[in-house]
């Protein structure tokens, strides 16, 4: 029997979409093309399963279902209602809209999205004589709306909670990064799984949780507490499901991996623990209280990622020396490494004193940010200059 293969779409954070299409080429998905903040590709039902289970890059997966051109709120509202809601929808169910917009004629996102739930509710309304009810928190029915200038695409949500939700992390610090994000942070250093990973300014713990998962090829969805939507789609095949559970779950590598996070907060280093502990991580990861300049590496190549303060609350004197303090430690201890530097302070990241070799352009929520890459170089070619770029 062969399986039915449908447009498929999932959403990223801004500047993984070319490695979220790399992933997904991995899978084997068909058609992949690059968009803004997603990439859209083939695949069939299993490879929605798949995508949510084993992607550790993607934050939703998106099942497309009717795209129309809307002038209007009128029309907007018209086409929706015009769709056979009740084939998807009982009015048992409860739903949730979100809707995301890039549009000089539809301006408010929330407007939209209410817009919306009215049109699908007038529709079952009329077909069924009753009403599903809305639930924004767990709703059994999540849709998703993207509206690019008039053009409308309205999409099955397969995914429910964010997968950045990976489940492990119960306790965090201060700004704690998104796991997605410091999965591509893991994934855009070029890590190579059979050298050391250094996370010296460890915070949760989420790099280095994220490095052993890419390290171990294991599936994030392992300790996804709260399901998928897909789980109770109409459609739902749990057999299939099951299957590509265990496939994916053979396919975990026992690779013995050199992971070191360390932190100089006894505080942090105790969050770190018991997050790694969730993720049951404590054989691969090796945690310890010890300041980052005090850190010495293991052999004589190796990966260094630091996401140190942005200097929200230090002075700029402050700040600027520590990543200058930064830059001294890389040149001196960590000849033949390759460093990284994640911040939200693109100024005092001039100050770390070393030319970088690229700077992404990344996103910490709201906060504009660039992973900094600087290749400490042994001997001669280790250069130090006053205008860094």
């Amino acid at each position: 029997m062969s399986a039915e293969i449908f447009p498929l779409a999932a959403t990223t954070l801004s500047g993984f979409e070319e490695i979220l299409a790399d992933e997904l080429r991995s899978f084997g998905a068909r058609d992949v093309q690059i968009g803004r903040r997603a990439v859209t590709f083939q695949g069939d039902l299993g490879f929605i399963y798949k995508v949510n289970f084993r992607s550790r890059l993607a934050l939703r997966v998106l099942k497309p279902i009717k795209s129309f051109v809307a002038i209007n709120e009128e029309a907007y509202y018209a086409r929706i209602r015009s769709f056979a809601w009740e084939k998807i929808i009982k009015p048992e169910n409860t739903m949730a809209i979100r809707v995301a917009l890039n549009s000089q004629t539809f301006r408010h996102s929330h407007f939209m999205a209410q817009k919306a739930k009215d049109a699908i509710v007038d529709r079952i309304r009329e077909k069924t004589g009753d009403r599903p009810n809305v639930d924004t928190d767990k709703p059994d029915v999540p849709i998703h709306i993207y509206i690019e200038r008039e053009f409308v695409t309205i999409s099955m949500d397969s995914t429910g909670d964010s997968l950045h939700m990976r489940g492990y992390r119960q306790i965090t610090g201060q700004a704690p990064l998104n796991e997605v994000l410091a999965a591509g942070i893991v994934e855009l250093s070029e890590w190579d799984p059979t050298t050391p990973f250094y996370d010296g300014m460890c915070g949760s713990g989420t790099l280095a949780i994220e490095a052993a998962i890419k390290g171990l090829n294991m599936p994030p969805g392992l300790f996804r507490k709260q399901g998928y939507a897909f789980e109770k789609w109409p459609d739902f095949d749990k057999a299939l499901f099951d299957t590509i559970v265990e496939s994916s779950l053979d396919r975990m590598s026992d690779l013995k991996l050199q992971i070191y996070a360390s932190d100089d907060s006894s505080n942090v280093v105790a969050k770190a623990k018991k997050n790694i502990y969730n993720a049951e991580l404590e054989d691969e990861i090796e945690v310890s209280h010890l300041n980052f300049f005090d850190l010495k590496p293991k052999g004589k190549r190796g990966t260094v990622v630091l996401n140190p303060p942005y200097g929200e609350r230090m002075d700029k004197e402050n700040i600027d020396e520590l990543y200058q303090k930064l830059g001294d430690a890389f040149k001196q201890n960590w000849q033949g490494h390759t460093c990284f530097i994640f911040s939200g302070n693109l100024g005092a990241l001039k100050k770390v004193g070393l030319r970088s070799s690229s700077k992404k352009e990344l996103f910490n929520g709201s906060i504009e940010c660039r992973l900094a890459r600087f290749d400490v170089y042994e001997g001669s070619k280790k250069h130090r200059t006053d205008d860094p770029s």
